[in-house]
C-alpha cells in the first residue's frame, strides 16, 4: 500500500474510531490523522502477529479496515487516558 493510501486509511479509520467512542476526544483533523495512522499501523501489525497475514498491503480488504479501526480505537483510548491525567 502506498504512503498516500496509508494516510487515507488512517484518516478514515481514525474518524470512524472517534465516532464509535463515546465522549469528547481532544484534537482536530490533524490529530485524528496522526492517531488514525498510528492506530492503522498498530492494528495491521497486531493483526499480522495474531493471524499470520499481511494486512498492511491490501487497501480494499475488509480485514485491513477492521484491524485499522480496532487499532485506532486502542490508540484513541490510550490517548484519552493520557490526556485526562494531565487535566
Amino acid at each position: 500500500m502506498g504512503f498516500i493510501a496509508f494516510l487515507i486509511l488512517g484518516l478514515i479509520a481514525g474518524a470512524i474510531a472517534k465516532a464509535i467512542l463515546p465522549g469528547q476526544q481532544g484534537g482536530g483533523w490533524f490529530a485524528t490523522l496522526i492517531l488514525g495512522v498510528i492506530g492503522a499501523f498498530l492494528g495491521g501489525w497486531l493483526g499480522g502477529l495474531i493471524f499470520h497475514t499481511d494486512f498492511i498491503n491490501s487497501f480494499w480488504s475488509i480485514s485491513t479496515w477492521v484491524t485499522a479501526i480496532i487499532g485506532s480505537i486502542i490508540v484513541l483510548l490510550i490517548w484519552g487516558a493520557v490526556t485526562r491525567r494531565r487535566a
